[in-house]
């Protein structure tokens, strides 16, 4: 798959009444796909999704919009393997209010690893309010927890059991 930078692409153009198609096929049987609604807000296409590499430039597009779909996404809500957003999904989903990914961060933050100003849920998490396997907040709910009130495998602080008992979410998982 070589750069072809100088050499005029030759895309597949689908109008549709929501939005334009930008498709192309390369000889090695790799795809390149790109869609952007007509509709925009804020200068933002309302959807941008990507996907594959541009042949224009060999490298991959970053999904720019209110809803922003590719392996590179950023918008308000953006969903790819690398995400950013007010809400952002991803294997590295960094959100401002929320993020849901391996490696997540937001107000609320749900992931394997999750940095949560407010709330963390997950394997390692960091937060206010943390939930998870091994936790560091103030207020901690964990197998393993490091914090001013926590509620462990050794402890059960009665804040602790006082605050989590409050959270709507959390209420699912407590007896």
């Amino acid at each position: 798959m070589g750069n072809l930078l100088l050499e005029k692409v030759d895309y597949k153009i689908e109008e549709t009444n929501f939005g334009t198609w930008r498709r192309y096929l390369y000889t090695s049987g790799a795809s390149f796909h790109e869609f952007k609604s007509h509709t925009s807000f804020l200068g933002l296409p309302l959807v941008h999704f990507t996907y594959g590499k541009c042949p224009e430039t060999g490298r991959r597009i970053i999904a720019k919009g209110i809803i922003a779909v590719g392996r590179l996404a950023c918008g308000f809500i953006a969903v790819g393997h690398a995400s950013l957003g007010l809400l952002a999904i991803g294997q590295l989903a960094i959100g401002v209010i929320f993020g849901l990914g391996q490696l997540s961060s937001g107000v609320l933050a749900l992931g394997q690893i999750a940095i949560g100003a407010y709330l963390a849920l997950g394997q390692i998490v960091v937060g206010y309010a943390a939930a998870g396997q091994f936790a560091l907040g103030k207020y901690v709910l964990a197998q393993l927890g490091l914090g001013e009130y926590v509620w462990d495998m050794n402890s059960a602080n009665p804040r602790a059991l006082e605050f989590f008992k409050t959270l709507p979410l959390i209420q699912l998982f407590i007896p």
